[in-house]
């Protein structure tokens, strides 16, 4: 395909496209003349995750070099998908995973919880995962509110997680390719993120619409068929007649 069709399937500016071939961060197209090339479906997918990568987690031009390194030399959809998920320079992965392994042995309740949690649900996660730190602080946080919230409470909601990923699972199912394979799964991870968080605040402004909004009506028909009416204040009574002279 020409740069005006890569442009138009990928969303990005021909100015942006040739910035990235500039840059390295978008290999050479196949020379069809002096000031022409050709690019095939690996440019399409690659165009797409930088511009994912960029334009929504804002990630700089040499953090995302790196991170497509890192997925090219792996070539394990399980480690793509960890790499695209948390975004983060390859250079930097071995240093987190050393500062996990520290920050560990000091770890607070909220974290020890979170890995309780995680152990009930029988998951097989990494140690530095950085979800169990996030869901950690969560748990320090309602502690130190004083909340009846804890990690036993969240149970129901991780089995709901469950399923969920199981959805996001299925939908990587079918891809071939690395690019392709981390395009997948910035879709998935990234971008169907907040539609997820879109669809449980629609259903609980249904769930509190059904309960809440459903009981008041119930108690006014209550009210009504009971032919209670709103009492009047009560009406002062006269004060002592005046005495006379």
């Amino acid at each position: 395909m020409k740069i005006s069709e890569l442009s138009r399937r990928s969303g990005v500016s021909i100015p942006a496209i040739k910035y990235y071939l500039r840059d390295g961060l978008l290999s050479p197209g196949r020379a069809t003349a002096a000031n022409q090339a050709s690019y095939g479906e690996d440019h399409l997918h690659r165009l797409r995750l930088i511009r994912v990568l960029i334009g929504v987690r804002k990630l700089p031009v040499n953090s995302v070099r790196e991170i497509l390194g890192a997925i090219t030399e792996e070539g394990d959809l399980h480690q793509i998908f960890g790499i695209v998920t948390e975004a983060r320079p390859a250079a930097l992965k071995k240093k987190q995973e050393q500062e996990a392994e520290a920050a560990a042995e000091r770890e607070t309740e909220g974290v020890a919880d979170a890995r309780r949690l995680v152990s009930e649900m029988g998951w097989d996660v990494a140690n530095h995962t950085a979800a169990i730190h996030t869901l950690g602080d969560v748990l320090d946080a309602l502690s130190g509110l004083g909340s009846d919230i804890d990690w036993h409470t969240l149970l129901p909601y991780a089995e709901l997680a469950d399923r969920t990923s199981e959805l996001d699972i299925k939908q990587m199912h079918g891809t071939s390719g690395l690019l392709e394979q981390a395009e997948r799964a910035v879709l998935v991870s990234v971008l169907l993120e907040p539609a997820l968080l879109a669809l449980r605040r629609l259903a609980q402004e249904d769930k509190s619409a059904r309960l809440f909004s459903g009981h008041a009506d119930e108690a006014e028909e209550a009210q009504k068929a009971q032919g209670d009416k709103p009492r009047s204040a009560p009406k002062e009574e006269p004060k002592g007649k005046p005495q006379g002279d």
